[in-house]
């Protein structure tokens, strides 16, 4: 029959012609392609099997692109795939002749006998494809380069698109079966029973550890407030509570702040001396020698800070990976989501590039499986509007996708800063020196406002206990006495020196 005769070699000449490049015969496996094409056509199995691995530029051949194109239609519109069908869909789009006709789809399905093995050979040509495409990518880099008229870090962020773009659309999971999946949820929950219920990463507070169990793993959590509530004190608070407490290795990744300023903070509170002091640098000597004392710890803490202004999403998952491998971190802070870029991928408006931004860091956090806080903005709102000034979910900046994509949104609020002197509770509790930990949405727990202590001239978060301000000068003392002083007044002097004033955080 007429469609069942050969096409002249030059119109299909470009897919049946082996390329060379620079010598070297790209990665490729036609025979497997073959393969897989014959086996989706006499085996419906075949094509569940093969269908959510592959895409049609994943083979080499362009002949074997069109047959997998039309298979996928099929399937996306619930219609059987077998030679007649294919055959069919080819007709209708106009290639049936280009890929050789009846005749070279009747030559794949005499290739194979059944669908046995399909899902392997699949995986085989993805990897080839890859390959390919990482030498596709190497050279458009080689050549912009060569180029001085592109600037370098362009070059770096498009390098880092391309090669995300790759991980991203071809490294896909699989689905688990219920027995695996219960195998590995009996032996977390016994992990869990020999960790006293901390499943999660400590906070180091206890009624906020109590409703998470911790962070969790491949969380996303966002921490939202208005500038001044003390995002970054809380965090920083967090990030040393975790390191030198628990030995957790955190990420902090800050936009905002330089990386000096943050670990500064992080030695006031720790410290107990003032942050006003230590910008000054006007110590006294027992402040010097407080300073020695107190800094080891801090010092020797696994924390890592990167100030690398305007980051992208792409650098940021980069570095994510380099520290996870290299040190193991268990838990990346982000302050603040709003100074984040999408990179050369942005294209809209800046409510669509914050949506892309927080998908991708709930990705990040699966794919790390670590939790990922993430310090934003709120709006306006809050400051018009009457009563306690509590924030909503509804205040959050910029984006509704935030609030989609966190498995966790949570405020700090502290009435203090609006000039209310008393908690809206039954017994009008004094707030002075007092924040408030809002979770307003939990995605795998329960809801709860948590009071904390919050001392700002050390830029410091602790639990609200009994007397938390005298226990932390006993401790400080106590401390301060070991360190043997010249003169036993000066340990007086340097836990009076927690009381000095400073600049609010």
């Amino acid at each position: 029959m007429k469609n069942a005769q050969p096409i002249p070699a030059k119109k299909f000449k470009k897919s049946s012609v082996i390329n060379l490049e620079k010598g070297k015969l790209p990665p490729q496996a036609v025979d497997l392609e073959e393969a897989v094409l014959g086996a989706m056509m006499i085996d419906k199995k075949g094509v569940d099997d093969v269908i959510d691995i592959l895409h049609p530029e994943a083979f080499y051949k362009e002949t074997h692109q069109h047959i997998y194109e039309a298979i996928y239609t099929l399937f996306q519109n619930s219609e059987p795939t077998d030679l007649l069908t294919v055959a069919n869909q080819l007709r209708k789009s106009g290639k049936l002749e280009l890929v050789g006709g009846d005749f070279y789809l009747i030559g794949l399905t005499q290739k194979v006998a059944s669908s046995a093995h399909i899902e392997f050979h699949a995986r085989i040509i993805l990897q080839k494809y890859i390959q390919r495409k990482l030498i596709s990518i190497s050279a458009e880099i080689i050549e912009e380069a060569y180029d001085e008229t592109v600037d370098v870090f362009d070059l770096l962020d498009d390098a880092e698109t391309k090669l995300f773009e790759v991980t991203q659309g071809n490294l896909k999971k699989g689905s688990e079966d219920a027995q695996g999946l219960v195998n590995q949820a009996i032996k977390k929950i016994q992990e869990i029973s020999n960790q006293s219920g901390m499943s999660g990463v400590a906070t180091g507070f206890t009624r906020l550890d109590e409703l998470t169990s911790g962070w969790q793993p491949s969380d996303l959590v966002i921490l939202a407030a208005r500038p001044g509530m003390g995002k970054t004190a809380f965090v920083m608070s967090m990030a040393k509570n975790m390191a030198i407490e628990f030995g957790t290795p955190a990420a902090i990744f800050s936009l905002e702040m330089s990386s000096v300023q943050l670990i500064t903070r992080m030695i006031s509170s720790e410290t107990g001396i003032s942050s006003g002091k230590l910008r000054k640098g006007n110590l006294e000597p027992h402040e010097w020698e407080q300073l020695n004392v107190k800094v080891k710890n801090l010092s020797n803490a696994p924390i890592f800070i990167d100030d690398t202004p305007s980051l992208s999403i792409f650098d940021l998952r980069a570095k994510a990976r380099r520290l996870a491998s290299q040190h193991g971190i268990k838990i990346i802070i982000i302050d603040y989501l709003q100074l984040m870029t999408a990179g050369s991928a942005a294209n809209g408006n800046r409510e669509q590039e914050i949506s892309m931004i927080s998908r991708n860091l709930k990705a990040l956090a699966k794919e790390l499986n670590i939790p990922v806080i993430a310090l934003s903005q709120l709006s306006r709102a809050v400051e018009t509007r009457g009563g306690s000034k509590r924030p909503l979910l509804s205040d959050l900046r910029e984006s509704g996708a935030i609030e989609q994509d966190a498995d966790i949104v949570s405020f700090i609020f502290r009435p203090e800063y609006y000039g209310i002197t008393e908690w809206d509770d039954e017994e009008r509790t004094p707030c002075e020196g007092q924040a408030e930990f809002i979770v307003a949405k939990h995605r795998n727990g329960g809801l709860e406002n948590i009071r904390l202590k919050f001392i700002g001239h050390l830029a410091l978060f602790a639990d609200l206990d009994d007397g938390f301000g005298n226990e932390f000068h006993s401790k400080m003392n106590s401390e301060i006495s070991e360190s043997n002083f010249a003169n036993p007044e000066d340990a007086f002097g340097a836990a009076d020196n927690l009381d000095d004033g400073g600049v609010p955080f």
